[in-house]
């Protein structure tokens, strides 16, 4: 298609109730931007606005080419403690983008840069979780202004393959117990179902039951349990289920559900955000992690996605399939006026990565002093942990506690 080469005019949304009134030309948009992940679906992120968002912060700088939407830029002013735009959807949406139509790319990344840059005269704009390759770094590349680019959470991702091939990444004798464990799950008799788009609603808050089961008295992420936050599952989900975004498996034995598991999809990615699992299952030894994977991949090997990713974090279990690693990044875009913003968001993350960093080699000393007294050999290089968070819930599976 031959884009119209009238000027495309960037604009600022501040109304809640034209956000909501956007889905149809936001989903259109959504479909024609290649590096868009689900995380930026007019469902998740409207869901999101709905439950976190606060009256008067809403800022959508859209680009328009008539009634078309050619881009667009989900963020939310905060104040304090300093004037910033962040992204909808942080923290609990493990990537942030904008959005750029791919027929139109050159004209919508300078407009958006445009219109970013008269929303950028009073508050810094923080782009936290930016997956490399993501369309916001047109963005970035064409800044005129202050501009900072810094490391932010780590991520790791296996390639859209079926666990046949994901096996061959592993020695002989690792992917041999695996496929062990996936015998056993067939031999319980535990089988994966997809929900319908109708049975979306009571699913997650079966999830949302063994989630909390799962983790009894011990530490858990705590946004989980709160209710806004399954309201905003029970909202965007069932949406993302009908249009082809997410994927709802329901785990059963017999006739009981022992786990759910919400696996979020786009074109060329997938990834396992959130899961519940009863404790039922690690009392019949059957591998909860090896379950999952097994039916992310089989999920992501479906059409044209290139990535299974494991979401934020690098936890020791994730290693053990020898991802590749992926930094995402936070990029800072400021204005003259507002660079000192800017300054002082840079010395702080530097400041908080430099405190990180003693916290983890600490423990990772301390970690090899017991090994040493107990006369074990050191982790292997491969299975030591490089960054990420760290609460017991993520280091059981990636993502936001998956």
């Amino acid at each position: 298609m031959v884009a119209d080469r009238r000027a495309l005019r960037a604009e600022l949304c501040t109304d809640e109730g034209e956000f909501g009134e956007l889905a149809d030309a936001w989903d259109r948009l959504y479909r024609r931007c290649c590096t868009a992940t689900p995380f930026q679906t007019h469902a998740w992120l409207h869901s999101w606005w709905l439950s976190y968002g606060r009256p008067g912060r809403l800022r959508l700088v859209l680009v328009r080419d008539g009634a078309e939407l050619r881009a667009a830029a989900p963020l939310m002013l905060v104040r304090r403690p300093l004037p910033c735009l962040l992204p909808l959807g942080h923290p609990i949406s493990d990537f942030a983008d904008v959005l750029v139509d791919d027929e139109d790319t050159d004209r919508a990344s300078a407009a958006l840069t445009e219109g970013l840059s008269a929303a950028a005269r009073t508050a810094l704009i923080d782009f936290r979780e930016v997956r490399p390759g993501a369309a916001v770094e047109r963005i970035y590349e064409h800044w005129q202004g202050p501009r900072r680019r810094i490391a932010d959470s780590v991520c790791l991702e296996l390639p859209a393959q079926p666990m046949d091939e994901l096996l061959k990444r592993l020695p002989g004798s690792r992917a041999q117990r695996v496929r062990a464990k996936i015998r056993k799950l067939g031999d319980l008799g535990i089988v994966p179902r997809a929900v319908g788009h109708d049975e979306v609603g009571p699913a997650l808050r079966t999830m949302l039951d063994l989630h909390r089961l799962q983790w009894q008295d011990r530490k858990v992420t705590t946004e989980h349990m709160r209710p806004r936050f399954s309201e905003h599952l029970a909202r965007s989900v069932g949406p993302m289920v009908r249009s082809g975004d997410a994927v709802v498996t329901e785990f059963r034995l017999g006739g009981d559900v022992m786990a759910v598991d919400v696996t979020l999809l786009s074109r060329r990615l997938a990834g396992g955000y959130l899961y519940g699992a009863h404790p039922g299952l690690r009392e019949r030894k059957a591998d909860v992690a090896t379950m999952l994977l097994d039916s992310s991949a089989t999920q992501a090997a479906t059409g044209s996605r290139q990535v299974l990713s494991l979401l934020r974090g690098a936890e020791p279990y994730k290693l053990r399939w020898r991802p590749d690693t992926v930094v995402n990044q936070r990029l800072l875009l400021a204005r003259r006026r507002t660079a000192p913003i800017l300054s002082a968001v840079a010395c702080d993350a530097a400041a908080r990565e430099r405190g990180r960093e003693f916290v983890r080699d600490r423990r990772e000393r301390a970690a090899e002093r017991e090994r040493g007294e107990r006369g074990e050999r050191p982790a292997p290089e491969q299975d030591r942990p490089r960054g990420g968070r760290r609460d017991a819930e993520r280091r059981e599976r990636g993502g936001d506690g998956r």
